[in-house]
């Protein structure tokens, strides 16, 4: 049985998926960037502002659900630059404690939705 989330404080989906699914007691959000949900723009030009936008969408999608950071147990993080992933480490790591911080990977890739230059997924337990 699988619930799905989805709240307005988060960007919409821009295709056939939802913000996220809880399945059991285990939440899976999907990937999300830099997009302002009370404007639908895009956050630009500054990788710093680009991850937390990032972190913020998922800060709410985890609300939505009843968790909070301190649920998450795995991170995905996709950056189209790795020569960016220490400004984008120190917006990420603000939001943990580094004794609850998560499990990660972070991939550097050619593209991502929209042409942004981050797009963060979780998987927490509630």
């Amino acid at each position: 049985m699988k619930k799905i989330i989805n709240t307005p404080h988060a960007p919409a989906p821009i295709g056939p998926y939802n913000q996220a699914v809880l399945t059991g007691n285990t939440l899976y959000i999907s990937g999300q960037i830099p997009m302002d949900p009370k404007t639908g723009n895009l956050i630009e030009g500054d990788i710093k502002a680009e991850t937390q936008q990032s972190m913020e969408n998922l800060k709410a999608i985890l609300e939505a659900a009843g968790a909070t950071f301190l649920n998450v147990v795995k991170a995905s993080i996709f950056v189209k630059d790795m020569h960016q992933f220490a400004a984008i480490n120190e917006v990420y790591g603000a939001y943990f404690d580094t004794d609850s911080a998560p499990a990660r990977e972070t991939v550097e890739v050619a593209n991502l939705p929209k042409f942004v230059n981050v797009e963060i997924s979780m998987i927490a337990v509630l």
